[in-house]
């Protein structure tokens, strides 16, 4: 498990996911040199990669959620936390042989988002890309998983209707 804690060189910023395989996962001494992407007055996003034409599709985050860029560090939380009880009908595992301790890492969170950007070849991305397909599932099981109460869910649907 992760627990995230803020680091003071937290910054702002914005991932891309880009349709290529570099066989390369670090630090590059010029990124400018290799991906400059601008806009243009119509909001579509472009770059050239190793020659290709790259448009970029922005996809905002919904208001109720934040993207964290997260480094795991080797730093263990202070406290030992319980895990809860492991009761399986096909396995009799209950957690007590290892005093149900989990060990928390710490994770710094050293920037936020509020969008991403999804490129793609020849042409702007859209709502069928399997990329957008997956970070708006990704925002939905969030949003089931974390759930919101019924009173919520029913002021939202309120809203949306009288917006139609």
């Amino acid at each position: 498990m992760l627990a995230v804690h803020p680091s003071k060189r937290n910054q702002s910023c914005t991932p891309h996911l880009l349709p290529a395989h570099i066989p390369h996962n670090g630090p590059i001494n010029s990124s400018s040199t290799f991906f400059t992407p601008t806009t243009d007055p119509a909001g579509t996003h472009h770059a050239y990669l190793r020659g290709r034409h790259l448009h970029g599709t922005s996809l905002p985050l919904p208001s109720t959620h934040t993207g964290a860029v997260l480094q795991i560090t080797d730093k263990l939380l202070a406290s030992p936390v319980a895990a809860p009880p492991y009761n399986d009908d096909d396995n009799d595992y209950d957690g007590e042989e290892d005093g149900n301790i989990v060990e928390v890492k710490v994770a710094e969170q050293i920037g936020q988002f509020e969008e991403v950007i999804v490129w793609g070849h020849g042409g702007v991305v859209g709502e069928g890309d399997k990329f957008v397909r997956g970070l708006k599932e990704w925002i939905g099981f969030a949003e089931a998983m974390h759930g919101q109460d019924d009173g919520q869910d029913k002021d939202k649907d309120e809203q949306r209707g009288s917006r139609t």
